[in-house]
């Protein structure tokens, strides 16, 4: 009779991850924070300017520019914050959002789209864009990205 083995198992402890960034886990408590506000019915308009507050001043130039920019697309167009950034929403879907480059420290914002934007072009398709300021011919660029994302003609 052959000697019984057993499969001995060894369980490795993964490698000490590095985990959130103070930054990281700031976003996830200020996004805990807009749910509990908007389960209570609370308007996000002021939470978008409260937001501009803490930029630097090039940074909420450009966020209250795009801002207007979008609103003259579809008035409709409801601001507030989504993780802590300035975000539209069309028919209660996330659309884009403003990620100021003061957000993670980086050399540039971005104007990000949600899945929800209509934006499919084929099997790729661009759904954030670097920004450093609104030139005539970005802002054209912008109007019709918003107007594609909301189905606008």
């Amino acid at each position: 009779m052959p000697a019984k083995t057993t499969a001995k198992t060894t369980t490795k402890k993964p490698a000490k991850a590095a985990g959130m960034s103070a930054a990281e886990k700031q976003a996830i408590k200020e996004r805990n924070q807009e749910l509990k506000a908007q389960a209570k019915g609370l308007k996000g308009e002021a939470e978008v300017e409260a937001k501009w507050k803490l930029m630097k001043p090039e940074n909420r130039a450009l966020a209250q520019a795009l801002h207007r920019l979008i609103k003259d697309v579809d008035p409709g167009i409801e601001s507030k914050t989504w993780y802590s950034m300035p975000a539209y929403y069309k028919d209660g879907k996330l659309i884009c959002f403003f990620q100021s480059a003061d957000k993670w420290g980086t050399r540039y914002s971005t104007l990000g789209f949600d899945e929800n934007a209509k934006l499919d072009d084929g099997s790729m398709w661009p759904t954030s864009y670097a920004l450093t300021k609104l030139t005539p011919a970005n802002s054209k660029a912008i109007t019709a990205l918003v107007k594609k994302a909301i189905g606008k003609k």
